[in-house]
């Protein structure tokens, strides 16, 4: 108890020893007496240099320094790239407000490019198109990884599923040295470097190697961000280990490894658990490969973590995952890269749901349960090679190459109702499926520089051959009640195959008309896709008792090829302040598509023999101003034309639902769509202060959607048409500011406001209508920081959701939901972390039987020993018992609650161990266990 008393007086009387102080001035040109803008003022102590405050100078050259601190003295230090630094003794005793005048800077005759030469780094420079952070000059946590030291960062944002924002604008890419660290997840290189092998942070505009090896702009709407690595650091190995287990049989295990030799970088990582993560956890495992919020399901009902596919099913997974990472240099000519990753995944879910089924002129509720079993293995390899003929040529070819096989065994039932209570149908079915899907692509490109003006001709081509087959087994017995009773019982075998074989070639000529800034581009595309729908289904012969019986109105061999030419002419222009580009393009498509399915006498089942060509007009505009460097406005059109995918065009009759069966539609049309985009980003480099917004507004003609038709006991067929009137418009606003209270205690502050209006155009048997559904999103959160002791970052989030219909048939409805976050972290003492992620939901418009809200509540707490290479965590997922994936569907023709397996409450206890024996160059340092 005296210890807290005297520790809690000693800061109290620290913080009132603690100053407000004001440094302003205003930075010129020696000669020209013009002033410098973008230039890095630093404030540092006498005795060490270490950083105080910093700011950038605006586009008068003026900045001001402010802040609390207990110094009388300090240092200031002025960097600009191309000038000679400036430093300068302050002494605050006397004065804690003063104003330098202006203070002018000379060119540094020295200077190559964006070469500066000074003594130190300062800890922020703006190049040309480069933001530069210098690593050392930002502090954290002694173990801090990459991530840790982005959370430092002025204008940074990382959130927890590890996605990072610069000045509001997305990172899509992480370079180590240039080169891509493991593939293309940018966490594994966040939650695996370490912030002590980090020399500077570099952020630019995403690029292709092409587009940096002809000098092209990059995308300035998202950003690259290459971490260097000291020289006398590239050279050893470092990762980490870690294991853990714990309640209700709950395991994980993971590690990674890489080995560092100058150009020569070699990855291994493995994992496993059955806690619904891909290796990538929360607590210490989380900082090494990812979190478990990442998770998305995709479209095949498993999950997605960088990119990559685990497992079909939701529910309770068990993974497994191996990978390993290959990168070298062979002379200065040749870069290659190599990556190989296997995941494995076994699932388990039971689902039940209530849905209200809105027809013109009457309502259906079905109520559904099902059981799921899935098991998956996949495996995928990509090579990267790239040569420099020499200092005009480049030549790059990526082939990749994924092989998954999966099963899929499925049970359940369900039945529907009218308005009045009566059954009309019920149905119930046991399942299985097993496919196994191969896939090989080739990308080949070829760059040719000439001139010294910007000119290019690059040649691009891309193989695809993608190849699945499938074996389906259905078992289903439905009764439909009603006028008309009908008993439908299945019980059938379907052998699929489905192929898609590609070619795309593209070919550009630049053509500069003034120097490195305005150019044409001539381009022509060629793509041809060949695609087939194999599905031959057979009936159960119970003398034989084998499958053979083809039921040809059920089955297909539908084969299709959309080939396209597109010849496109676009001007640009580049400058340091301005963007802009716009082109157009006439695409020639043409859609031919046959059903090949013979009977036993050899006829054609189905006269389908279509030939169809389409021509439309395709235009881009892009437009991109640097007001200033902290202002900037992007902007953006796009005419599209897209044709209907295989499944939609072929006129197979899939009956594995017997209530609700889906045919394809040949006579389809290509769908046409125009896109503007607008954002504006600014973020103040003085106040720590930003906003970001963003909006625009899509219009679809021939839009492909669903047709259903409904009879009176509500059996449903469903085949696609094209139909015009469907819009998407959308708009958010971001705000953050930083309050520098003293310094050890900062306050960030991020609002955000996000709305969207949608029109969708649908059909319920011969009736068209129209629904327009609009979203409203606030959000707000903070996050308190005092340095060395803890974090707290409270959020809210509500949704309001409104749907309203052209046609009165159609009752307009709406629903809330609200969502609370509160995020906490202690660091004291210093070897203890204590974090807690506690998730409050509030769905009130569910139905009854269905859980409203729920409090989720994790928990860890982390003993870090041997010089913070060992942590121990004592994890708790779910405290409260309350998870839930109860959850409100609301569509154009239905409104649906579902509820399904969670992952429930367990303990867990683990153990990681980081290891580093990165030296200088050419050495390798020991590294001792106790050291």
């Amino acid at each position: 108890m005296r210890f807290l008393l005297s520790l809690a007086l000693g800061l109290f009387s620290f913080l009132s020893y603690s100053q407000d102080f004001s440094i302003t001035g205003r930075l010129v040109d020696q000669e020209q007496k013009t002033p410098l803008e973008a230039a890095t003022v630093v404030l540092e102590t006498l005795k060490d240099s270490t950083m105080i405050t910093y700011t950038i100078t605006d586009r008068n050259g003026e900045f001001q320094l402010k802040g609390k601190s207990n110094i009388d003295q300090a240092n200031l230090f002025v960097t600009f790239v191309g000038y000679q630094s400036y430093e300068r003794k302050i002494d605050l005793s006397k004065n804690r407000t003063q104003n330098l005048g202006d203070i002018t800077l000379e060119f540094q005759v020295e200077s190559l490019g964006d070469v500066v030469v000074k003594g130190r780094a300062a800890p922020v420079i703006i190049k040309k198109d480069t933001l530069e952070f210098n690593a050392a000059s930002f502090k954290t946590k002694p173990d801090a990884t990459l991530e840790d030291l982005l959370k430092e960062l002025p204008g940074a944002e990382v959130d927890a599923d590890g996605q990072i924002r610069i000045n509001g604008k997305p990172v899509s890419n992480i370079l180590v040295n240039g080169k891509p660290f493991f593939s293309d997840d940018p966490t594994i290189a966040t939650r695996n470097l370490t912030k002590e092998l980090i020399n500077k942070i570099q952020v630019v505009d995403t690029k292709t190697e092409s587009e940096e090896f002809t000098g092209e702009a990059g995308d300035s709407e998202n950003k690259t961000i290459n971490i260097t690595i000291d020289e006398d650091k590239n050279k050893g190995m470092f990762g980490r280990v870690a294991a853990g287990g714990g309640t209700d049989d709950r395991f994980e295990y993971a590690g990674i490894g890489n080995y560092f030799d100058n150009d020569l970088r070699l990855s291994l990582l493995g994992s496993g658990n059955n806690i619904n993560s891909p290796g990538f956890s929360f607590g210490e495992i989380q900082k090494m490969f990812g979190n478990a919020n990442s998770i998305s399901v995709n479209s095949s009902g498993g999950f997605n973590f960088g990119g990559r596919s685990f497992g079909w099913g939701d529910g309770i997974v068990n993974s497994r995952n191996a990978g390993m990472n290959f990168a070298n240099d062979f002379g200065e000519k040749i870069e290659t890269s190599a990556d190989y990753f296997y995941s494995g995944a076994n699932s388990f879910n039971e689902r039940q749901s209530v849905r209200e089924n809105i027809l013109p002129e009457d309502r259906f509720l079905s109520e559904s349960d099902s059981r799921t079993e899935s098991f998956t293995d996949d495996h995928s390899a990509n090579l990267r090679f790239q040569a420099k003929i020499d200092s005009t040529l480049m030549v790059e070819v990526l082939p990749r190459l994924r092989y998954t096989e999966g099963r899929n065994l499925s049970n359940g039932s369900s039945t529907t109702r009218n308005q009045a209570g009566n059954l009309v149908n019920e149905s119930s079915y046991d399942n299985s499926s097993d496919r196994t899907t191969r896939n090989f692509g080739n990308r080949i490109s070829a760059t040719k520089r000439y001139g010294n003006k910007g000119a290019f001709i690059r040649l691009n081509g891309n193989l695809q051959f993608d190849e699945t087959e499938s074996a389906d087994f259905t078992n289903s017995q439905t009764e439909v009640y009603g006028d008309n009773p009908n008993q439908i019982l299945r019980n059938q075998f379907t052998d699929g195959a489905n192929t898609n074989n590609g070619i795309q070639s593209n070919l550009t000529w630049r053509i500069p008309l003034i120097s490195k800034k305005l150019f044409v581009d001539a381009e022509y595309e060629f793509d041809n896709q060949n695609r087939t729908n194999t599905q031959l289904v057979y009936d159960f012969d119970e003398n034989s008792q084998t499958y053979n019986q083809l039921i040809t109105v059920q089955s297909t061999d539908f084969e299709s090829t959309n080939r396209s030419h597109k010849p496109q002419l676009g001007l640009s222009y580049n400058s340091e302040k301005m963007r802009a580009g716009i082109s157009a393009a006439w695409v020639s498509r043409k859609l031919t598509g046959e059903d090949l399915l013979t009977d036993t006498n050899g006829s054609r089942v189905r006269d389908i023999d279509f030939d169809n060509t389409f021509n439309a007009l395709e235009a881009s505009a892009r437009f991109n101003y640097n007001f200033t460097k902290k202002l900037s406005l992007w902007t953006s059109y796009r005419l599209n034309n897209d044709a209907p995918d295989v499944r939609q065009l072929s006129p197979y009759l899939d009956v594995s639902d017997p209530i609700n069966t889906l045919q394809g539609n040949p006579d389809l049309r290509p769908t046409n769509s125009h896109d503007f985009n607008i954002s504006i980003n600014n973020y103040d480099w003085e106040s720590r202060t930003g906003y970001y917004m963003y909006g625009g507004v899509s219009v679809t003609n021939d839009q492909i959607v669903n047709k259903t038709t409904v009879d009176d006991n509500f059996v449903r067929e469903t085949t696609f048409t094209n139909v015009d009137g469907v819009y998407n418009t959308y708009a958010s606003i971001s705000y953050n500011k930083d309050f520098k209270l003293d310094s050890l205690r900062t306050l960030k502050v991020e609002t955000r406001m996000f709305g969207s209006i949608n029109r969708f155009v649908n059909f319920f048997n011969a009736d068209q209508y129209a629904s327009v559904t609009r979203r409203l999103e606030p959000n707000i959160g903070l996050r308190f920081t005092w340095k060395d002791w803890f974090e707290i970052r409270p959020e809210y989030n509500i949704s309001f959701n409104r749907t309203n219909f052209n046609r009165d048939f159609f009752d307009g409805r709406s629903f809330t939901q609200h969502n609370g976050r509160l995020r906490t972290t202690t660091f004291f003492p210093e070897w203890l972390t204590w974090e807690n992620d506690i998730n409050y939901i509030y769905n009130p418009n569910v139905g009854s039987g269905f859980q409203r809200n729920a409090v989720f509540w994790n928990s860890s707490l982390a003993y870090s020993f041997i010089g913070n290479k060992a942590l121990v965590t004592f994890k708790v997922y779910d405290l409260l018992n309350q998870n839930t994936n109860s959850r409100r569907t609301a569509t154009q023709s239905y409104i649906e609650d579902v509820q399904s397996t969670v992952l429930q409450q367990y303990f867990m206890l683990s153990f990681s161990y980081k290891f580093n024996t990165l030296g200088k160059k050419g050495e390798v340092r020991e590294n001792s266990w106790w050291d």
